[in-house]
């Protein structure tokens, strides 16, 4: 299914619009529940210190899942993602006090392809860090 958005009202450089995600160690715990991933550095502190991180990180997969929202939220509709991919490059360290951490995304069309498809490219920052390289999805535009 194509999204709602025209391809030919899609320019290369179109940015869509940026959106912050907050994560706290509930929102961590309550997706380990949905994945199946409880490994302890995403919610044991004394672990995650043990073997050299800094604080508890999020799941590498949580961030990818948070960081696509700003294209699904774009689109209107899921579906209209053919192909995403991300290389980790930076965890996202996640203190636990009332704060949490952020992930600030940005996106913007780097390309028109072929079949009303375009290539958004994303940025993930936390702490004005970069946690996600190469993030890259392939839309179907109407």
């Amino acid at each position: 299914m194509a999204a709602a958005i025209s391809y030919d009202d899609v320019e290369v450089g179109t940015e869509l619009p940026a959106r912050d995600f907050p994560i706290s160690r509930a929102t961590l715990v309550q997706y380990a529940g949905a994945s199946g991933d409880f490994n302890p550095i995403h919610w044991n502190e004394k672990f995650a210190r043990e073997v050299g991180l800094p604080d508890v990180i999020a799941h590498g997969m949580f961030t990818m899942a948070v960081a696509i929202r700003v294209v699904t939220d774009w689109t209107v509709d899921p579906g209209a993602v053919e192909e995403y991919g991300v290389r980790f490059t930076r965890p996202v360290v996640v203190p636990n006090d009332e704060r949490g951490a952020t992930v600030h995304v940005t996106a913007k069309v780097a390309a028109k392809l072929d079949d009303n498809r375009v290539r958004v490219d994303l940025t993930a920052t936390a702490d004005d860090q970069k946690v996600l390289g190469m993030s890259r999805a392939t839309v179907v535009l109407a």
